[in-house]
């Protein structure tokens, strides 16, 4: 694009600046010194230079060879006058064209030395322009902001007692920010935000006024509930801080979030990658940390694995206060003055809590089957002294991508979960607790771009082999807008 230049710029004197006229002249010259004949297809290149101007096949030569370039409205605007930069940098396009001869490329070496220092100053500004643009892509891929948005329905059905548990009716925001510091670490966080359905839930208070309604983990209020930092280099990787961590490929074993840290190293030789990590759940009241080891990656050409074995701080049977109010009473021991009244006080639950297990592993394998077709299996025991062991299998179908219109999956999923068959896994929104037996099957769509449709059915046994057991039937259907 040409753009008139102040004319104070180029060399000092009366030849300073140039009209098109001369330029349309010099495009002639170097037409006519050019190996390549004109040749008119029909299609003008400026709408204000008609096919009967005496330039016309000129300027359409120059303009479909890339020498010249005229305004975005598609004009030349001949009459105009042209600066030494704009005239240089004609001189800089030409040059660069394959199919001169000797006569047109001397006339051109001396356009060059003529606008030597125009051109110098061309190729600064390029090289200026080309260095802001990396830094300015740098700069952008340093921060991110990625994450979904969730509408969600349950029809959660108790079908002994026919009652319905809506509690899991919202919409829900996760909110992720990536910010790059080097090439190997980077800062992030992460914000969970519930808004339920209005009375789609219950809601209660403290003594205090304060809700506590969906107070799990750190709050899904809308805070950073997550901060921590991860790096990656050659291979090996690190992530330290409070996020949401998992053992085996369903997550039964652990899937929750903690603070801690985790740390992958690859196996030469192998395509297995050895972990290692310390981790607490940040459950309310919790006061159990857990450490261990972890395996996966292919052992084949077609047969994945991840095993992980953890430990808790905590001993089998291990009794302990959590911390957590039982109930408020008035402190009549110590009045305030003035006025004088008695404040009311929190009473904190005595050793409420008791530690089943002192250890679990899990065994997770997957591996395909037929084309679209994969088969995952998690097992999992501790050494709790009931319902110490945990099955999920998996059956998946194609899958979804997210840029990809139509594209759909679906899934097949049987689970028994015992009481006491994880240490703290991902029970899946409320769909897959502790102490569940059942199986679950669900399809997923996309119907926009970057927007999937899930739907699960679901029949299961909660509390199976209690005295409290019941028959869950769930049915869920939910949007997920990710941006």
């Amino acid at each position: 694009m040409m753009k008139e230049e102040d004319a104070s710029y180029g060399k000092e004197g009366t030849g300073m600046r140039f009209y098109k006229k001369k330029t349309a002249l010099l495009a002639l010259a170097f037409a006519a010194l050019s190996a390549t004949a004109f040749a008119a297809d029909g299609a003008d290149s400026f709408s204000d230079v008609p096919k009967d101007h005496w330039s016309y096949e000129a300027l359409d030569y120059l303009a479909k060879n890339g020498v010249i370039e005229g305004y975005t409205d598609g004009t030349f605007q001949g009459n105009r006058t042209m600066s030494r930069y704009e005239m240089a940098a004609i001189t800089a396009r030409a040059m660069q064209a394959s199919n001169l001869d000797i006569g047109a490329r001397s006339v051109l070496e001396k356009l060059e030395k003529e606008y030597g220092s125009e051109l110098a100053t061309l190729r600064a500004q390029v090289e200026q322009n080309t260095e802001d643009i990396k830094k300015n892509r740098e700069a952008i891929e340093r921060f991110k902001v990625h994450g979904f948005v969730r509408t969600q329905y349950d029809y959660d059905k108790n079908t002994d007692a026919d009652t319905l548990d809506r509690s899991a009716n919202r919409f829900y925001m996760d909110l992720r920010l990536d910010m790059k510091v080097n090439d190997i670490w980077t800062v992030k966080a992460q914000s969970e935000t519930n808004r339920h359905y209005n009375n789609g839930h219950l809601r209660s208070e403290n003594a205090l006024g304060t809700d506590t309604w969906q107070q799990t983990w750190s709050g899904h209020d809308g805070n950073f509930q997550r901060i921590w930092v991860e790096a990656q280099q050659d291979g090996r990787w690190l992530n330290l801080g409070r996020a949401w961590r998992g053992l085996g490929f369903q997550n039964v074993l652990f899937g929750n979030e903690s603070d801690g840290f985790q740390f992958g190293i690859p196996i030469k030789g192998t395509d297995l990658t050895a972990s290692g990590f310390w981790m607490a759940s940040t459950g309310a009241g919790n006061k159990e940390s857990l450490y261990g080891v972890g395996l996966w990656g292919a052992v084949g050409h077609n047969f994945d694995i991840n095993v992980a074995y953890a430990r808790s701080s905590l001993g089998k049977n291990e009794s302990y206060t959590s911390g957590l109010i039982d109930h408020y009473e008035v402190d009549m021991t110590h009045p305030v003055f003035p006025p004088m009244r008695y404040p009311v006080v929190p009473v904190y639950k005595d050793n409420d809590r008791t530690n089943m297990r002192s250890y679990g592993y899990v065994v997770s394998a997957a591996t395909n089957v037929a084309k679209n077709v994969r088969v995952i299996g998690d097992y999992v025991q501790t050494d709790a002294d009931v319902q110490n062991k945990s099955v999920a299998l998996r059956l998946n179908y194609k899958g979804t991508k997210l840029d990809d219109i139509g594209s759909f999956g679906a899934y097949a999923r049987y689970v028994q979960y015992g009481r006491n068959g994880w240490l703290a896994g991902d029970d899946e929104w409320g769909s897959t607790w502790n102490g569940t037996k059942g199986w679950i099957v669900g399809f997923k769509y996309v119907p926009w771009k970057n927007v999937e449709w899930e739907t699960l059915f679901s029949r299961q046994k909660r509390d199976y082999g209690t005295s409290a057991e019941y028959n869950r039937s769930l049915l869920r259907t939910q949007l997920d807008y990710h941006f």
